[in-house]
């Protein structure tokens, strides 16, 4: 009966949920569609299905926008930005999380100002360090900068996860013994995997769109990433919405495609201590 009373009262809410659902997918459908239409089936209506799907466009977007190459340029970034921050992220999360720092306070202050500072407020003194260092139009341009940007949201993330792990399964391991390192080996580690997901995904996502970055410090095509790479490409292709469209594709897929496989992790690591 209980079950009864309940259940009409949450069909707004899932009335809700699914119009929000629908507005949400409904750009990428549009834009998929788009892009397996011709120049002909788009002046018919942006609803209206082609007559066959035109996986041509995605050729030539790969091959002729040089989208083969800006995409092995993305990967070779966000891997190392990604790993990076993370491992240093582990570290400097759990001496804040644990540890007893001189000037600790100050320290949180500052990264929490770092994590606020725009990129517009940095780019062109991080222009002229990398031209004297000579690294302008190198993958660590876009490598160093990126990583030292994901440095404090990665150890503010991984101090608050590794905060709310009870006390006593630590003290437990240092009454039995364990360093400061197997501690954060043994216990700690396994029980961050959720959190470690979220924050990889989060890193994921912003090293793949970052765009100011790559846009001042990389004048060379030959390392320029997606974004930049689609910038150049839309003024190439401007008038063939269908092929415009399928590199946009390329840029989007790999965040939708690696969203889904770390989904569960991913929430897991959002709600990670909110039920105790």
């Amino acid at each position: 009966m209980s079950e009864q009373r309940i259940g009409p009262s949450l069909l707004p809410l899932r009335a809700l949920l699914w119009l929000f659902s629908i507005l949400t997918v409904s750009p990428f459908a549009l834009l998929i569609l788009t892009s397996l239409k011709s120049q002909r089936d788009l002046l018919a209506g942006a609803f209206v299905l082609p007559d066959r799907p035109h996986f041509e466009n995605f050729a030539t977007a790969w091959v002729d926008g040089h989208f083969s190459a800006y995409f092995v340029n993305s990967v070779v970034v966000v891997i190392p930005v990604v790993v990076m921050s993370i491992i240093l992220g582990i570290f400097s999360g759990f001496a804040f999380a644990f540890l007893t720092l001189p000037f600790k306070r100050t320290l949180f202050i500052m990264l929490t100002i770092g994590m606020m500072v725009p990129t517009e407020a940095f780019i062109i003194p991080l222009f002229y360090e990398f031209h004297w260092l000579g690294l302008l139009n190198t993958y660590w341009a876009l490598i160093l900068p990126q990583t030292g940007m994901s440095i404090p949201f990665a150890t503010l993330f991984m101090a608050s996860a590794m905060q709310q792990v009870p006390r006593e399964l630590t003290q437990a391991a240092v009454i039995d013994g364990a360093t400061r390192l197997q501690v954060l080996r043994f216990v700690l580690l396994p029980l961050m995997k959720p959190a470690i997901s979220t924050l990889a995904l989060f890193l994921f996502i912003w090293t793949w769109n970052e765009f100011l970055i790559p846009l001042i410090l990389v004048n060379n095509d030959a390392a320029r990433t997606l974004p930049i790479g689609m910038l150049f490409f839309q003024g190439k292709y401007l008038i063939d919405i269908p092929v415009l469209t399928a590199g946009a594709v390329f840029i989007i897929a790999p965040i939708i495609a690696v969203y889904m496989i770390f989904q569960r992790n991913f929430i897991a690591g959002l709600t990670a201590g909110a039920v105790k």
